[in-house]
């Protein structure tokens, strides 16, 4: 018995690499204006004493929802997150039979390693 459901080939997970930029660009995007946003209304609140509202709170929760919309896109597709920021992904693959991951971080070019489902990053191993 698998512990994923969805398993993809080495094909499948780089046909995904040039949607998964797309959608990591927009991810740090909506995630360095959820950061701004955030401390801008926090001096808000400082100066207002708690009445916020209007264009900056709209701002701020449109970026939270896409930031949330953008990482739900890729987790939908059976791929797990690991660190937003460096773009690290891993894509549950088999590997002679067994259960491991792909694993894949923004600034690389192709898949080029993959580790045991507990290994983590550290134990990434070239393909």
């Amino acid at each position: 018995m698998h512990q994923f459901s969805r398993h993809f080939t080495l094909e499948e997970a780089r046909a995904l690499l040039p949607k998964l930029r797309e959608l990591f660009a927009a991810i740090h995007k909506n995630k360095a204006e959820v950061e701004h946003g955030s401390a801008g209304l926090g001096e808000s609140l400082e100066a207002t004493g708690g009445d916020l509202g209007g264009r900056e709170v709209t701002r701020l929760l449109r970026s939270m929802t896409d930031l949330r919309d953008g990482m739900l896109a890729i987790t939908r597709l059976g791929i797990q997150i690991k660190d937003i920021d460096r773009g690290l992904i891993d894509f549950p693959s088999l590997r002679n039979g067994q259960e491991v991951f792909l694993c894949w971080e923004l600034d690389e070019d192709d898949i080029e390693f993959w580790h045991d489902l507990e290994a983590g990053y550290a134990g990434r191993e070239r393909l």
